[in-house]
């Protein structure tokens, strides 16, 4: 809930009462303002968008909001954000879409910098996908930039949003010439020169969104509106390899392509770009920086953690070496460097989850690092196969070999070294050995492994459930951002709030309207009530719809089935009159809060809402001749 709420807020909420709880703003745009709410009716979080009434005065952007509504509306994709109603309550022009829980790519790029191409070529090729489907039903977008572009959570699906400025196409194929619209660092040469667009020009404002998310800037830039423009309609954007180097050639070429000045040059149409960007993603998967870091950070980690447990061997072995000799001239120096060689074992563990944690409060997680340790393996190999050859060496073949018996004899060096007494100079050469041998095994098994394409052996750890019990340790205690309970009923999620806006209240405002939580509990209880009791009716209705088709009866299970409809038509108007009073109370409170509202208004709303609540009563314990009727069938 915003710290500061203006007036507009609460008398939109107002008009809303009993249908839609407003929860908080999400953002404001030229044609509007976005509120996260909830639907009463189906206990569903949704996103309004309502049209300022300052400018739904105006016929002309009245209508223009309406027909973004209408020709969204029309769309349905996976990847468009769907429109469930358009409405009008007194001043009020909204229309009600699917609430995506997630961010803007624009907030993502702010936050996070450029993206890693293997992303950045997904999203693209998403909204391609969108953008190709609207287009075959006659409509452009004329405004595709990062602010309009929705990535999904759960999901990390991108969906396209805002249709605000879109057109029609019915006939032509073409909008309207003369009328600039859309945002124009995103504009196509041909939208910024005010003439006829068609779907390629989405496609150059696409091509600008794909150039931002690779290198976190944009491909033009200007001190006002009209050199920007200029520099649309003629200036050729920077190499793309120069502002990204890490961008593949592939994603490159798609972008380029689709900055294109002229329509002729870019892609045909949205298709063609989503597959050639499918042909990028699958010649070079990609890894986000964060989890390369971690990755390369863990491999050093656990070479110093074998290195440290080598060494605390060696001086284990020859304490119980000293030990069995009864020789102590050394036993203090043995013992001071076991001891350092046990805390750097029991260091590097703790290492290795902090920068779980780390990556765990980027939002990556146990599927991350398993495809980041996969993706390294097989880009390992493809160097490996480059610089040896498809056809192994003399040397590879004979330590393939030996690997097996070096491990073997690094075992038997390692035995040797703690369990038997041999002189001061003998002993070490043993532990040499054995460390020489192990490394020759691994090195010979890697190489194993490299050519076989076997697949990376801590790609598997990490996938497993080892790997995932270890990222749920390092996860532990992080402080991440609640999510909003997309489940929990719309009365609860009004009673939450009006129980923090009461605490946040002054201590003697809190002791005047002492009543408040108890009345905001009993109207909650009323409702889930009512909500008990309309999905009962709901199964009566299945039960009674499901009897023998007797024909006598017939006509008792219809008078039974219309009053059953009549009671379940009566519980529902109850509990939206009680979410009307919970919702009247909350808005008192905020208007307290604000300063425009009193406590004798409050307490008189607190008296009618006892009243509703009362009512509601009455109307549960009616049930019982609705329950008589459906017994005598």
């Amino acid at each position: 809930m915003p710290e500061l709420l203006d007036q507009l807020f609460l008398s939109f909420q107002s008009a809303l009462a009993g249908r839609y709880s407003l929860e908080r703003e999400l953002g404001r745009g030229g044609m509007g303002i976005v509120y996260l709410a909830r639907e009463v009716r189906l206990d569903r979080l949704v996103a309004i968008k309502l049209l300022p009434p300052e400018l739904a005065a105006q016929s002309r952007l009245r209508e223009r909001f309406a027909r973004e509504a209408r020709t969204a509306a029309r769309l349905s994709h996976p990847n468009i954000v769907p429109i469930h109603t358009v409405d009008e309550v007194g001043d009020f022009v909204f229309y009600v879409m699917a609430y995506v829980d997630g961010e803007t790519l624009s907030h993502r790029v702010a936050s996070r910098g450029g993206l890693p191409p293997a992303e950045a070529t997904r999203i693209l090729r998403e909204v391609a996908w969108a953008l190709a489907y609207a287009h075959s039903q006659g409509v452009v977008h004329r405004d595709v930039k990062p602010e309009n572009i929705l990535i999904e959570s759960a999901s990390r699906r991108a969906m396209v949003a805002d249709f605000g400025i879109a057109q029609l196409n019915r006939t032509s194929g073409t909008s309207g010439e003369g009328e600039v619209l859309g945002t124009p660092a995103f504009m196509s040469p041909e939208q910024a020169s005010g003439e006829a667009v068609d779907g390629r020009s989405d496609l150059y404002s696409l091509g600008v969104v794909g150039y931002y998310m690779v290198t976190a800037r944009l491909p033009f830039d200007a001190p006002n509106v009209r050199s920007l423009l200029a520099q649309q309609i003629s200036r050729p954007p920077p190499a793309l390899p120069f502002a990204a180097p890490g961008a593949t050639r592939e994603l490159g070429r798609a972008i380029e392509r689709c900055l294109a000045k002229s329509p002729s040059d870019r892609y045909e149409n949205g298709e063609a770009l989503a597959e050639a960007l499918g042909v990028a993603l699958e010649v070079r998967p990609e890894v986000p920086a964060p989890v390369r870091v971690v990755r390369k950070r863990m491999k050093v980690y656990f070479v110093l953690f074998a290195y440290s447990s080598f060494l605390g061997g060696a001086f284990a072995a020859d304490l119980l070496r000293r030990s069995a000799a009864g020789a102590g001239g050394m036993t203090v120096k043995i013992l001071l460097g076991l001891g350092v060689a046990t805390l750097a074992i029991g260091v590097f563990p703790l290492l290795f989850l902090r920068e779980l944690r780390r990556l765990t409060r980027r939002g990556y997680g146990q599927d991350d690092l398993a495809l980041a340790q996969k993706i390294g393996f097989e880009r390992l190999r493809e160097e490996f196969l480059l610089e040896h050859g498809p056809v192994p060496s003399v040397r590879q073949r004979v330590l393939r070999v030996v690997s097996p018996a070096a491990v073997g004899l690094a075992l038997l060096s390692a035995g040797a070294a703690l369990f038997s007494s041999f002189s001061q100079f003998l002993w070490p050469l043993f532990w040499v050995s054995g460390y020489l041998g192990f490394l020759t095994g691994m090195i010979g098994l890697k190489w194993r492994r490299l050519r076989r394409g076997s697949g990376s052996l801590w790609g598997r750890f990490w996938a497993g459930r080892v790997g995932r019990l270890i990222f749920r340790l390092a996860g532990l205690g992080l402080e991440q951002s609640a999510p909003i309970a997309a489940n929990r009923p719309t009365e609860f999620a009004i009673g939450i709030a009006a129980d923090a806006l009461f605490g946040a209240l002054p201590k003697e405002t809190r002791r005047a309207l002492q009543a408040l939580p108890d009345v905001v509990r009993q109207l909650e209880a009323h409702a889930q009530r009512l909500r008990q009791r309309d999905d009962e009716l709901n199964r009566m209705l299945a039960d009674a719809g499901a009897g023998p088709a007797v024909p006598g009866a017939l006509q008792e299970r219809a008078a039974v089935v219309a009053e059953l409809h009549a009671a379940a038509e009566s519980a529902q108007r109850g509990r939206a009159d009680i979410v009307v009073a919970l919702e009247t109370i909350r808005l008192d409170l905020l208007r307290l809060r604000s300063g425009a509202g009193s406590v004798e208004g409050l307490t008189a709303d607190l008296s009618a809402a006892r009243e509703v609540g009362e009512q509601t009563d009455r109307l549960v314990g009616g049930r019982h001749d609705v329950d008589v009727m459906l017994d005598r069938r």
